[in-house]
C-alpha cells in the first residue's frame, strides 16, 4: 500500500511538468492534499508493523541504514510542514519554496524508500551484537545503500512508478483536457524507465542471493532468490497477477482515448506485485 499510495509523491514531481499555470497547479496540489496523509501514515505503520512483529529485523535493517532512513524521514517532514503552510497568507518562504519542498519529497524521498527495501536483498555492513545492537563497518553508516546499482535500479523505477501511477491519478481525478493530455504523455514517458529498471533490478538479485549455510554462516548463492520463487509457486503467481495488472492499466491508458481508470488495475497490480517480491 506504501508503493501504491507513493503516487502524492510523484504527482509532487510533476507540479511544473503536467501544469504550466498557477492555477492548474493548484488543482495538482489540491488533488494530491486529500491523500498525503495516507502516504505518511502507511510509512508509519511500515516501520511499526515490522518492529512489533519482527523486531530483530527491524533492529538490523532500520538500524543498518540509518543515515538512509533519517533522509527519507527528513523529506516527510518537508512534505508534511508544506501541505500545510504553502498557501497561507503571510508565510515566511513563500509558495514557491514550498512547491520545491515538495518536489524535493518526490524525487529523495522515493528514491531513499527504494534503495533500502533493496537493501533487504542486497545487504548492509553492519554487525549484530548479542544485545541485538549495531555497529557498523563503514562511516557512512547506512547511506551507502544508495551507492549500490541494485539499490539504485529498485530506487528509481519506485521513483518512476511513482510518476507513471500520479499521471494514472490525475487522468482519473481531475477533469481538465490539458492536464489529463499531459498527464497521457507522462504515463508513457514515465512507464518506460521504470519498466526497465525494475527488470534490471530483478536480473542482479535473481543471479546472487543470500543465504543461511549449515554452519550458520550467510553467503551468497547463484540463484538464490530465482530458487525461492521456484520454490513459493503461489507467490510467483500473486507477483505475475501483479505485473500483469500494472501493464494492462499503463497500456490501456496510453492506447484508449479518453479511458481513466488505469489508476486502479495498476494500483491494485503494484500491491500484489510489491507483496510477492
Amino acid at each position: 500500500l506504501l508503493v501504491f499510495l507513493l503516487f502524492v509523491q510523484g504527482g509532487q514531481t510533476l507540479l511544473y511538468t503536467i501544469a504550466k499555470t498557477e492555477d492548474e497547479r493548484n488543482l495538482l496540489v489540491n488533488s494530491l492534499g486529500r491523500k498525503w496523509e495516507f502516504t505518511f501514515t502507511t510509512l508509519v505503520v511500515f516501520g511499526g508493523a515490522f518492529f512489533a512483529s519482527f523486531p530483530l529485523f527491524y533492529s538490523t535493517s532500520f538500524g543498518g541504514a540509518y543515515l538512509a532512513w533519517m533522509v527519507v524521514l527528513f523529506c516527510f517532514v518537508m512534505q508534511a510542514v508544506s501541505y500545510e503552510y504553502r498557501r497561507k497568507a503571510g508565510n515566511l518562504l513563500g509558495e514557491k519554496t514550498y512547491n520545491i519542498f515538495l518536489i524535493i519529497n518526490g524525487v529523495i524521498g522515493t528514491i531513499c524508500i527504494g534503495a533500502v527495501v533493496g537493501s533487504f536483498f542486497t545487504g548492509n555492513p553492519f554487525k549484530l551484537g548479542e544485545m541485538n545492537d549495531v555497529t557498523w563497518m563503514s562511516h557512512w553508516r547506512g547511506i551507502e545503500v544508495l551507492f549500490n546499482a541494485a539499490n539504485l535500479c529498485l530506487g528509481l523505477a519506485i521513483f518512476f512508478l511513482s510518476r507513471t501511477l500520479a499521471s494514472l491519478y490525475f487522468m482519473n481525478n481531475i477533469k481538465h483536457d490539458a492536464i489529463y493530455a499531459r498527464s497521457k504523455k507522462q504515463v508513457l514517458y514515465n512507464s518506460i524507465p521504470f519498466v526497465v529498471l525494475l527488470l534490471a533490478f530483478l536480473a542482479i538479485i535473481l543471479g546472487k542471493g543470500y543465504a543461511i549455510m549449515e554452519d550458520k554462516s550467510i553467503q551468497l548463492v547463484p540463484y538464490k532468490y530465482f530458487h525461492n520463487l521456484l520454490a513459493m509457486p503461489l507467490n510467483t503467481l500473486v507477483l505475475l497477477i501483479g505485473v500483469i495488472g500494472v501493464l494492462f492499466g499503463i497500456i490501456k491508458s496510453i492506447l484508449k482515448p479518453r479511458w481513466k481508470k488505469g489508476i486502479w488495475f495498476a494500483g491494485i497490480g503494484i500491491v500484489l506485485a510489491v507483496i510477492a517480491l
